[in-house]
């Protein structure tokens, strides 16, 4: 923020996307360099082949990286941000307010239910807090949440199709896993039931401009989060909805 003062919001947030790529980038030639290195200095053959039987996949993910860079330069909509796609269809004239850092929330009826809608701040390219402002929509606003829903951008595996959609239960984010347990605490204290909605992507596609098979997936999500609404709530139930994922060009 200090070294790009007078930037606009979005801006920053492409400029410090772009800066956790370069850091990303830089994490595997240490660690390749690391396992190189080591296997040199032990004269260990076993390690030297353990290296070159890992580098289609460590090439797989530095080549995500690298052509992320362009889409993130351009400021455009990227795979990862399919979760705060759906959430925004149910949200598009709604006031939105703070709920955590670089997150906002939404409170719209929806098939005579009250819907909470997190998803992080757009157009800026964030992820947010969701877990943060998931714990704070049912402890400290005290909302009586009755199911949590949440659509995320989910690895596939290799003969699996980009934009195939999987439907499940457990909190459905990615990272550390701290936000996955702060979810799944609050959801277990309060006794909540939580779906999620995944769209399954390739290493390349997450960071990648959005691709016409994860666009077409969302209107299909929202029919199946509208579908878990109606089967799995009742009206007069409050329902919380998290986008989860880099909202990066996706409004409000």
């Amino acid at each position: 923020g200090s070294l790009m003062k007078g930037a606009d919001s979005v801006s920053l947030s492409v400029a410090q996307n772009l800066l956790e790529i370069a850091s990303g980038l830089n994490m595997i030639d240490k660690v390749v360099r690391h396992y190189y290195l080591t296997g040199k200095k032990m004269n260990s053959y076993m390690t030297l082949i353990q290296l070159q039987m890992s580098l289609p996949q460590i090439l797989e993910q530095a080549d995500a990286l690298v052509k992320a860079v362009d889409a993130i330069k351009l400021a455009q909509p990227i795979g990862d941000g399919v979760g705060p796609m759906v959430a925004s269809k149910f949200i598009s004239e709604t006031p939105m307010q703070p709920i955590a850092k670089d997150t906002v929330l939404g409170i719209t009826e929806y098939k005579a239910r009250t819907l909470y809608v997190i998803k992080a701040e757009g157009p800026m390219g964030y992820v947010g807090q969701p877990g943060v402002a998931i714990q704070k929509v049912i402890e400290e606003m005290g909302v009586p949440i009755s199911t949590i829903i949440m659509v995320d951008a989910a690895s596939k595996l290799e003969g699996e199709k980009t934009g195939e959609i999987a439907e499940g239960v457990g909190a459905a984010i990615g990272g550390t896993g701290v936000e996955k347990f702060e979810i799944e605490e609050v959801a277990s204290k309060h006794k909540i039931p939580v779906y999620a909605v995944l769209v399954k992507e390739g290493e390349l596609d997450v960071l990648a401009t959005m691709k016409k098979e994860i666009t077409d997936a969302v209107q299909k999500v929202v029919g199946m989060v509208a579908r878990i609404v109606e089967e799995k709530t009742k009206e007069g139930d409050k329902i919380l909805l998290a986008g989860i994922g880099n909202t990066l060009r996706i409004g409000q």
